[in-house]
């Protein structure tokens, strides 16, 4: 009797596993690098209803982070100024500016600024900016050189990967006390003896591989 398939057909099944498989791997490799924080986070620079640069405040004044995120050092979040910060100079400097103008009617009307948030970690993540800063972590290890930043813009993936990568080796990013809002620190040549005695002074045991350290 004639055959109704050719003989390659035989093996039409093994092509198809093969193919399948490898249609897996590159559509499962092209999301996990299309779609990771890296191209979908980074570099987000939402407009904000006041132009604020942090160029000119940071960076050509020299303002500290911590005279506008009051909490940084004490609080989980490091809050968003109110508008009383804002005109504690503004009442005096640059007072009639237009670009100031819903500050004026933020102040008059007691409402807040609608500020876009530009960096946030999920609902399931906890992060606590107290416990970094506490223990030596600069503002720029997360939020880049603001000091350079007209426009506020997100500098790092903050995915799980990234975070995870920090807590099993932070020793770059330990820095003196006085240095934490400095946005140009680099670790010196004794990095990694300074970070050492850093680690044993004040306990340093960033959570690795316990779930709970991020995930309450």
């Amino acid at each position: 009797m004639a055959q109704i398939f050719p003989k390659w057909t035989n093996k039409a099944p093994l092509y198809v596993a093969i193919a399948s498989v490898l249609i897996i791997i590159i559509t499962g490799g092209l999301i996990n690098y299309y779609a990771s924080p890296l191209n979908i986070d980074v570099g987000y620079r939402p407009i904000q209803p006041v132009p604020y640069s942090h160029k000119v405040h940071v960076g050509d004044l020299g303002m500290d982070c911590r005279f506008c995120h009051t909490g940084v050092e004490y609080s989980p979040v490091a809050m968003i100024p109110p508008t009383k910060t804002c005109m504690n100079c503004h009442n005096m400097i640059k007072a009639d500016s237009e670009n100031l103008k819903l500050i004026r009617e933020s102040q008059q009307n007691k409402t807040p600024v609608q500020w876009v948030r530009v960096h946030k970690s999920p609902d399931y993540v906890y992060f606590d900016h107290s416990a970094h800063i506490t223990v030596g972590v600069g503002c720029a290890s997360c939020h880049g050189n603001i000091s350079e930043m007209e426009v506020v813009f997100q500098a790092k993936p903050l995915s799980m990967g990234w975070c995870l990568n920090c807590h099993r080796n932070p020793d770059d990013h330990l820095r003196p006390f006085d240095k934490i809002t400095n946005m140009t620190w680099t670790p010196p040549a004794n990095q990694a003896e300074f970070a050492a005695k850093q680690k044993a002074l004040l306990d340093i045991k960033a959570p690795t591989t316990d779930c709970t350290g991020c995930h309450r």
